[in-house]
C-alpha cells in the first residue's frame, strides 16, 4: 500500500458440478480478453473456485470493476456456484439450507467411512440438523440398521443404484430426518470388477418423501475417491434443496 496509489480487491465464486476443463472452456472468451479484473481458476478436489481480482484508486472502484464480472460468471455458472464467500465450505452452504428450510438431515455411509457425516459436523450448529449417522460398511449393518433387503443386496450387490436407495430410505426412516444422504461404492485399490470398475459410487439422497440415485465414476487414489464422494453427496443434497424451495 505504501509502495503503490492503487487498491487490489478480490472476490471469490466457489463452484461444484462443473471439472476444471468445463470451467475454462465455458469461460474461454473472458480470460481471453481480461485486463482488469482478471479471473483465476483454481482446482480443487470436486470444486473450482474462481478469483476476480481488480485494481483501482480505491476499494468501492475496485469493486466496482468486479461487480459486472460476478454478474456475468453467475449467469454462465448458476445453481453450480455455492457461495461467494471465500472462507464459506459447502457443508456450511448445505447446513444453512437445511436450517432455513427447518429440516433434519442423516447420513448412511460405506466407503466414505463416516467422512460425509464429518464434515457435516464440522459445521457450528449442525446439531440443529443432524442428530445421528450410520457407518454400514458390511452387507449385515446395511440389513440389521437400514432395513436394506438381504433380496436388493443378492440380487444387485451392495454397490448398485437399488442399495444407494434402499440405504437412503432406510437411514431417513431410521432416524426420522426429513433428509437422508447414502453412499457405496468401490474407493479401491482393491475390489473393482469390469462390471463394476475402481471409482463407481452409487449416492441417494431422500428429500422429503422422495428419493434419487446418481452414479459416479470418480479416479485417483482411494482417498480421492472417497473425498469427491463426499463433496457430490453435499452437492447432491444441496441442489436438491435449492430445488424444493
Amino acid at each position: 500500500r505504501k509502495l503503490s496509489d492503487e487498491v487490489i480487491v478480490s472476490e471469490t465464486l466457489k463452484l461444484c458440478g462443473v471439472g476444471e476443463s468445463a470451467v475454462a472452456d465455458k469461460i474461454k472468451d473472458m480470460l481471453e480478453t481480461q485486463t482488469n479484473p482478471t479471473i483465476a481458476p483454481y482446482a480443487k478436489i470436486g470444486e473450482v473456485h474462481l478469483r476476480i481480482t481488480a485494481k483501482a484508486a480505491s476499494g468501492e472502484e475496485a469493486k466496482a470493476l468486479i461487480a459486472p464480472v460476478l454478474s456475468e460468471l453467475s449467469r454462465r455458472f448458476g445453481e453450480a456456484i455455492y457461495t461467494s464467500q471465500a472462507d464459506e465450505m459447502l457443508e456450511a452452504v448445505l447446513v444453512k439450507l437445511l436450517k432455513k428450510q427447518k429440516l433434519t438431515i442423516t447420513t448412511a455411509e460405506s466407503c466414505t467411512g463416516g467422512m460425509l457425516c464429518a464434515r457435516l459436523v464440522n459445521v457450528p450448529g449442525a446439531s440443529d440438523v443432524l442428530n445421528l449417522s450410520a457407518v454400514t460398511y458390511a452387507n449385515e449393518a446395511k440389513q440389521r440398521i437400514l432395513n436394506v433387503s438381504k433380496d436388493v443386496l443378492e440380487k444387485y450387490g451392495a454397490v448398485s443404484e437399488q442399495t444407494a436407495r434402499a440405504m437412503a430410505e432406510g437411514a431417513a426412516a431410521f432416524a426420522g430426518a426429513d433428509v437422508a444422504l447414502s453412499v457405496t461404492g468401490i474407493a479401491g485399490p482393491d475390489g473393482g470388477t469390469k462390471e463394476k470398475p475402481v471409482g463407481l459410487v452409487y449416492i441417494g439422497c431422500f428429500a422429503c418423501g422422495e428419493t434419487e440415485v446418481i452414479e459416479c465414476r470418480f479416479k485417483g487414489s482411494r482417498r480421492k475417491v472417497r473425498e469427491q464422494t463426499v463433496i457430490k453427496a453435499m452437492d447432491f443434497a444441496r441442489k436438491r434443496l435449492l430445488h424444493r424451495a
